[in-house]
């Protein structure tokens, strides 16, 4: 073992030679430029500022700082600088001894050291003996080539010492409030001095108002100046601890719809493995996909048009360019610092409707056509399922799946579940980007009438499901950062550029094909645009709880959702936020399908028209046979269209036609909410059964009528589904 540990010590010797030759230090003024930008930089997609994050270091002479102050930074941190090479002999042997040995990577941390580890190009924090020599070898350069002073003003000027800052000009400032370094006291010196050596641990801990820690630091720093000089001998003490500045709050960086925007990059990046400290701390560039003016068409298309609508009503949006899957343009609310739920990104509510186009796209990637022939009579019950109602409770006959798609006709949907089994609607939506978890539990508690839209979406993964449809198939993940280059130029962070096929280019035309005609005759009317093929789907859910319409052009998918919150006062005294109807009888072919158009309008603004591709499997018309006479329904209004004030009913139907929306919850359908009276589905039976063992052998595959059972009459009120 001793051999082996000299030949180690002997190796790393001959390296540490190699090294040292090879080693360059670059000028003073490049790494106070590298200290210096240490702030990020937020950009728009058009290379504009959108934020900094992070103090911008001021650096000063090494003659501006008081001596006492230099001296207690020395006595904390490093009491021989004055007198070594730039880093510890004894430190150094440990460390090399345990590098040939196999132990752990360690070794002195001089002052010269921590600057060469921290600001010098090519240092990375990982701790390898690559890396520790390196840093060794820059600090004898360093110790060599320049003075103690220099050496000394240079960390004095980048260090970190909490709170976000760096270098003593900006610490003097955001602990005391003191613009003028040369003013720092004995005692704010030491406690500056204390809190190099764990910045971000002092900074938890007096955000507690714990202040045990960096007294005590404080008390250490005063009592190892009188090592630097004996003059010092006499402060233990006799120097009171600071009154340190209260931490500021919240920068109006985060005020108004910026805030969502510089928020969501810091969520995306720290899911990517950047923190928002090291953001903060490391001088990136960080560039995003935020157009500056769809941001703010965004904003103009939601506000004007809930406004009428007063308090508690509000929209989300995102609009995707569906070639990579950069968000483009998203509106959430008026001002982060006062409304902090980001609804593009986080509001999960009941897709409705606008799930559908999942539904059609199984099918037809199972090979059955657009023409295919389904009952559209209501009410409609499938095997585990509550019943189910068409909008306004019509029954329209036998009818094709380009005009169920049109007429958002629920009968027919969920007869394509059955024939398809929940399965595989679910895979293809999460494929998609739809979330899974909220799938599997709507597959769970629904059955069949998930293929109505029971699950839980976002704008946003909305959004990216439908560019699906306008990108021939392909799905990207929905992102706003583009890329991250590090303070010396490298990338940091690059986004993906491989998308995932998710269904044939021929399935997404003839998904295009049935969602072209909700925009030209169907429920989708208000999102038609000049001079712009469109592509889109309404979605209202029960009693008009939650309004959607999500669309696509050729060159940019939308989606937009609508709810109303209020404050509710339970028994107990205590006052709660609940989801309640939307006013007005909104649909989702009114107020969202208004402010998709207008958000669209500005979209497409000096845009070609492009147009989609033909449909590739549309089919011939068919023979129809005879359907089962339709089942008596009550004349009530169509989807998406006010109710009226005399004739058919006289309000829309109640909040608790399903099940799930009596029992109180703000979230019908959300995990965690269970209703005992609603039966589990269990299995829906093999996918190639439709559900009427009466007829096992009726296929439909684009040339026969799925057959049905005869309708049942049912007690529910009547589910509007746009």
């Amino acid at each position: 073992m001793v051999a082996t540990g000299t030949l180690g010590i002997v190796s790393v010797t001959v390296m540490i030679g190699i090294a040292y030759s090879n080693t360059d230090l670059p000028t003073d003024q490049q790494v106070q430029d590298q200290a210096v930008a240490q702030e990020s930089v937020i950009y728009y997609a058009d290379k504009t500022v959108l934020a900094r994050l992070g103090t911008k270091r001021q650096p000063v002479k090494l003659s501006q700082v008081p001596e006492h102050v230099r001296d207690a930074v020395i006595g904390a941190e490093n009491t021989t600088f004055r007198q070594d090479v730039g880093i510890s002999i004894r430190g150094l042997s440990r460390a090399v001894y345990n590098m040939a040995t196999g132990g752990q990577v360690q070794g002195g941390s001089t002052i010269t050291q921590q600057l060469a580890r921290n600001y010098y190009d090519g240092l990375s924090q990982q701790q390898t003996i690559q890396r520790k020599i390196k840093e060794i070898f820059i600090s004898i350069k360093l110790d060599q080539e320049k003075s103690k002073d220099k050496i000394l003003e240079l960390y004095l000027n980048t260090i970190s010492f909490g709170r976000n800052t760096y270098g003593i000009a900006a610490a003097a400032r955001e602990f005391f409030n003191q613009p003028d370094v040369s003013k720092l006291t004995v005692a704010q010196g030491a406690y500056l001095a204390g809190r190099i050596q764990n910045p971000t641990g002092f900074d938890a801990a007096e955000s507690r108002g714990d202040f045990g820690p960096t007294k005590a630091r404080f008390e250490y720093a005063l009592g190892r100046m009188k090592e630097v000089d004996p003059k010092y001998a006499d402060l233990e003490g006799k120097v009171a601890f600071p009154k340190v500045r209260v931490p500021k709050k919240t920068k109006d960086l985060l005020g108004g719809y910026n805030g969502y925007m510089i928020q969501h990059v810091l969520e995306e990046l720290k899911a990517r493995g950047i923190s928002e400290e090291e953001v903060k701390s490391q001088g990136y560039k960080i560039y995003t996909s935020f157009d500056k003016k769809l941001m703010h068409a965004a904003k103009e298309a939601v506000e004007k048009n809930i406004a009428p609508y007063g308090k508690g009503v509000y929209a989300g949006l995102a609009a995707i360019n569906h070639a990579n899957g950069r968000v483009v343009a998203f509106y959430s609310g008026k001002d982060y610092l006062k409304d902090f739920n980001n609804r593009a990104f986080d509001a999960e509510k009941q897709a409705a409707s606008a799930f559908k186009p999942y539904v059609l796209a199984a099918w037809l990637q199972e090979g059955y056509s657009l023409k295919s022939n389904l009952q559209g009579n209501s009410p409609y019950k499938a095997p585990g399922t509550e019943t189910i109602n068409n909008a306004g409770g019509k029954s329209w006959g036998v009818i094709n799946a380009i005009k169920a798609m049109e007429q958002s006709v629920n009968s027919a949907f969920v007869q394509m579940g059955e024939k398809l089994g929940t399965e595989k609607v679910r895979a293809l939506a999460a494929a998609a980007g739809l979330n899974d978890m909220r799938l599997e539990y709507a597959q769970r508690r629904h059955s069949f009438a998930m293929m109505i839209g029971t699950a839980l979406v976002t704008p946003v993964r909305q959004a990216a499901g439908y560019s699906v449809f306008a990108n021939g198939g392909k799905y990207f993940k929905p992102h706003a950062v583009i890329r991250v280059v590090d303070k010396f130029g490298r990338n940091k962070l690059t986004e993906s550029t491989t998308p995932q096929q998710v269904i044939s280019p021929e399935t997404a035309a003839d998904v295009t094909a049935a969602l072209e005609t909700v925009v030209k005759t169907g429920t989708g009317t208000a999102a038609r645009l000049p001079n712009h093929p469109a592509a889109g789907k309404t979605g209202t859910n029960n009693g008009s709880k939650e309004a959607w319409f999500v669309g696509y052009t050729p060159q940019f998918s939308a989606a937009v959702g609508m709810y109303k919150e209020q404050k509710v006062k339970g028994k107990d005294g205590k006052t709660t936020v609940k989801e309640v109807l939307l006013p007005g009888n909104i649909g989702g072919g009114t107020v969202p399908t208004r402010v998709w158009h207008d958000f669209m309008a500005v979209a497409m603004e000096g845009k070609e028209p492009g147009e989609f591709p033909p449909p590739a499997n549309a089919g011939e018309p068919l023979d129809l046979e005879t359907p089962p006479p339709p089942t008596p329904t009550p004349s009530v209004p169509a989807p998406d269209q006010p109710w009226p004030s005399d004739g058919g009913p006289t309000a829309p139907p109640t909040e608790c036609s399903w099940p799930d929306d009596c029992d109180g919850q703000n979230n019908p359908g959300e995990p965690g909410n269970p209703n005992p009276d609603l039966p589990e589905p269990g299995n829906p039976g093999d996918p190639g059964n439709p559900g009427n063992p009466e007829n096992p052998a009726d296929e439909v595959r684009g040339k026969r009528v799925i057959p049905v059972p005869t309708p049942r009459p049912s007690g529910q009120e009547a589910r509007r589904a746009g």
